[in-house]
């Protein structure tokens, strides 16, 4: 079954970028739906964005369209999400995750059954 490992959290001006990193083993990514969430203090988890298993077709959270993107690279058994104008809202615990479920591109945390450990980002204003 795939493992998980996120990278490229950290601190981040409102307004600036952070580009986040999934990197994928034990398992045949391309096979995979993925997706990421976040968790701010006090809330639940949420969706913000996630891609179908060829890359061909994205889903992002309306909180986040028009400045996050996510793609992916099943060469290198990747998942990013690129965070373009980062807002104060967007600090928060983001995961990876994925799915061999769906077909489609799955947006419901329940959906998942592999996640990583999460990585911070905190943006400051």
């Amino acid at each position: 079954q795939v493992q998980l490992v996120e990278s490229g959290g950290g601190l981040a001006q409102a307004g600036g970028s952070l580009r986040l990193s999934c990197a994928a083993s034990r398992g045949t990514f391309s096979t995979y739906g993925a997706g990421w969430f976040r968790q701010a203090p006090g809330k639940e988890r949420e969706f913000v964005a996630a891609i179908s298993r060829d890359g061909t077709f994205t889903n992002v959270a309306d909180s986040v369209k028009g400045r996050f993107t996510i793609s992916r690279d099943n060469a290198k058994n990747m998942v990013y999400l690129q965070m373009n104008t980062l807002k104060p809202e967007d600090t928060a615990v983001y995961y990876c995750a994925a799915q061999s479920h769906f077909d489609y591109v799955a947006s419901r945390l329940a959906q998942y059954g592999y996640w990583g450990q999460g990585t911070q980002v905190t943006v400051s204003s």
